[in-house]
């Protein structure tokens, strides 16, 4: 079965895009960016930019709209059993018009990989149509916030996804004190 992910998040003036592969099946049936209720991505969020899973969705996306954080995915569309990023069946990847959503994020500085999966798409599918300018945008690989991705433990996780992120948002953030 095919699978469509969703539009980009991102407000102008962004300056850090950061990339899963595909939505899995909870995301895609409450059309949310990481659905799943025992993924970290919200947790870390929220300790970083105060975009906590208890915040109603909205307000969450809108917390990293104002921290100068896009959100989006690799693939466009692509086969997949299950959720699991080792199910995308590599021959049926559509990947997103990152050329496009570049030109119109002049501010853009770094993109950051929601795991493994995620970056090695980009790096096949995406990186050699983009621009030199483009393809000089930094990137970082970061441990993946799934569930199916334990072994990393949520400190550790924390403190990369942290390393990463707060350089390019911490005069907009509105963090959340982990205690």
């Amino acid at each position: 079965m095919i699978h469509r992910g969703f539009q980009p998040v991102a407000a102008s003036g962004a300056r850090v895009l950061i990339l899963g592969s595909l939505p899995g099946a909870q995301s895609l049936r409450y059309h949310q960016y990481y659905a799943q209720p025992r993924n970290a991505f919200w947790t870390i969020l929220g300790v970083l930019v105060g975009a906590g899973p208890e915040l109603p969705y909205e307000q969450r996306i809108a917390r990293l709209e104002h921290a100068g954080i896009a959100l989006w995915d690799v693939c466009a569309a692509a086969r997949r059993l299950g959720s699991l990023d080792a199910a995308i069946e590599r021959d049926s990847v559509e990947v997103n018009d990152f050329a496009g959503f570049y030109a119109g994020q002049p501010q853009l500085q770094r993109v950051c990989f929601n795991g493994r999966t995620a970056a090695a798409l980009y790096r096949r599918h995406v990186l050699p149509s983009l621009t030199s300018r483009q393809r000089a945008l930094q990137q970082v690989e970061l441990p993946s916030t799934s569930p199916a991705h334990a072994s990393v433990p949520a400190a550790m996780k924390l403190l990369h996804w942290r390393e990463a992120i707060a350089p390019f948002t911490a005069a907009r953030a509105t963090p959340i004190d982990p205690a």
